[in-house]
């Protein structure tokens, strides 16, 4: 986009125009790291409900780069999630956390929505708070889009719980507004220039996969976690770690 300046000395017009300025990149490249910065923003599906803190995907994630000697020391992921939140709830929270607000991360993860779908709340406030919580993530992420990660909102119609829930009509429309929402995540992620990682088809697999849900009957188990990893998330970090 270009700005045009207009200059009117007294009889003259004389025009110019210069590029529009992006916010500096902060932050040293990932490759090469002794270690990787993390901050995880979201709801239940980062913080791990139902399952050990240690093997949530952050986590997991975490001790993925140590073992594969892709970082050497080990750096705890800042999570800022909690069971429940909607995106204005995770919004309030970040601003909350006046430490995390002048920090800059190597990696910055997203993943919210599905509390937004639970409790029907009007899409488009959805949309506008993750535009906001988007930008806080660039930022965070030294104003480097592709460092940004969000992942879509698991499909809860395959795990005993989604399979019994009385609401919505039933499973089948479960899934369609599941779609629905990860559509507009989809759409806001990219046109914002981040990573956007679909994990929704694994989540799909909870059914079939029994020990791929955790013993509360709906969230994510650690081994489809690792699934997440394995297949979407270590992919994509190791391209930006690499040399």
């Amino acid at each position: 986009m270009l700005r045009y300046l207009l200059f009117l000395p007294v009889i003259n017009l004389f025009f110019s125009c210069r590029p529009e300025e992006k916010p500096p990149q902060i932050g040293p490249p990932l490759y090469g790291r002794d270690t990787v910065a993390l901050l995880a923003l979201g709801d239940s599906y980062t913080k791990g409900q139902g399952i050990d803190w240690a093997t949530n995907f952050p986590n997991q994630l975490k001790d993925s780069l140590l073992a594969a000697g892709l970082t050497t020391e080990r750096t705890e992921p800042v999570v800022i999630a909690q069971t429940g939140w909607r995106t204005d709830q995770l919004l309030e929270a970040y601003r909350n956390q006046a430490d995390v607000q002048t920090k800059a991360f190597d990696l910055v993860t997203l993943c919210v929505g599905v509390n937004n779908q639970f409790q029907q709340r009007d899409p488009e406030e959805y949309r506008v708070e993750l535009e906001e919580l988007l930008q806080i993530a660039i930022e965070r992420a030294g104003n480097r889009p592709e460092r940004v990660l969000v992942l879509s909102i698991p499909d809860w119609a395959f795990t005993p719980f989604g399979q019994n829930y009385p609401g919505f009509g039933g499973p089948a429309g479960i899934t369609a507004q599941i779609d629905q929402w990860n559509e507009i995540k989809r759409n806001t992620a990219l046109q914002a220039g981040v990573n956007y990682l679909f994990v929704t088809d694994l989540s799909r697999k909870g059914l079939e996969q029994p020990d791929w849900v955790a013993t509360d009957g709906l969230h994510p188990s650690a081994i489809q976690y690792r699934a997440w990893l394995n297949q979407r998330i270590l992919p994509l970090v190791r391209q930006l770690l690499r040399p």
